[in-house]
């Protein structure tokens, strides 16, 4: 959608037109849930986290200029809510360093890959577990700086106005969460390094035992998605060296239909001062 298309819709919605306001919603449904997924770690939390954006968003609707994007601005709004969030990541309320995680994967692994039932399944289960804690381990405004940048590819420049920095000081923090995940994944994953010592499919016994994997339900290898499947994604990690292809291949997960329905729903209650 072009920005003359954007600002047309906007102001339709910023008018009482409830079709313009769903496509809003719509639109920035899914890459909002996908950054807090990546920040908050567990599904039921982003859920919630992008609930509470997308008001945060639609009630400020009237206060965008377009001079972003429409999904940049939202960002904005979203990095703003997510780095002040008071609920702690399980590896943030136990300060897990990705020290301590490398020592962690260390521990677990099996001599032999796992050969049980629905072993691929697990093994990408494994895979997207993985790099989710990985980032959790992270300092948020690190871990915010190398999504926005590594994992969604958005611009230097564009990062640093979402974040209210300025591109010099965002280039440092940048720089800082490149050297952490590039370090860790260098001396552990086997993806990246053939040399590393870890491989998801001999993770996968001990990460069923100690409860990180659920075999019955898999959390991020059977989530709902709006393009990109999990083998999609997979295909596409041709730069095996490339830490951040690692962490950028994960499906195109879909916000849950009824959290959105639920804003909608919300916004037109008359609870909350619309598109003010």
């Amino acid at each position: 959608m072009s920005n003359t298309d954007e600002q047309a819709l906007v102001a339709r919605a910023v008018d009482g037109d409830k079709a313009a306001l769903a496509e809003v919603v719509h639109q920035l449904q899914d890459p909002i849930y996908r950054l807090a997924l990546r920040m908050v770690w567990r599904p039921a939390d982003a859920e919630d986290a992008t609930q509470e954006i997308l008001i945060r968003v639609i009630t400020r609707l009237a206060t965008w200029r377009a001079e972003a994007r429409l999904l940049t601005w939202a960002y904005r709004i979203g990095v703003n809510y997510l780095l002040n969030l008071r609920r702690q990541t399980p590896q943030e309320q136990a300060g897990l360093s990705l020290d301590d995680f490398r020592e962690d994967l260390a521990a677990g692994l099996a001599t032999a890959d796992y050969t049980g039932p629905e072993a691929t399944l697990l093994a990408n289960e494994v895979r997207l577990t993985c790099s989710q804690a990985m980032l959790q381990c992270l300092e948020r405004g690190e871990r915010v700086a190398f999504v926005l940048t590594e994992v969604f590819e958005l611009s230097s420049t564009d990062a640093a106005w979402i974040l209210d920095i300025t591109p010099a000081a965002f280039r440092k923090r940048l720089e800082r969460a490149r050297l952490r995940i590039r370090n860790f994944m260098g001396s552990t994953c086997g993806l990246v390094n053939p040399e590393a010592f870890c491989r998801c499919s001999r993770r996968v016994r001990k990460a069923v035992a100690i409860g990180r994997i659920d075999p019955k339900q898999p959390v991020f290898a059977t989530h709902p998605v709006k393009g990109r499947g999990v083998k999609e994604a997979a295909a596409q990690m041709h730069k095996l060296h490339d830490a951040a292809a690692v962490l950028r291949a994960h499906p195109d997960y879909a916000a849950p239909q009824a959290k959105t329905d639920a804003v909608l729903a919300l916004l037109q209650s008359g609870r909350f001062p619309l598109l003010e």
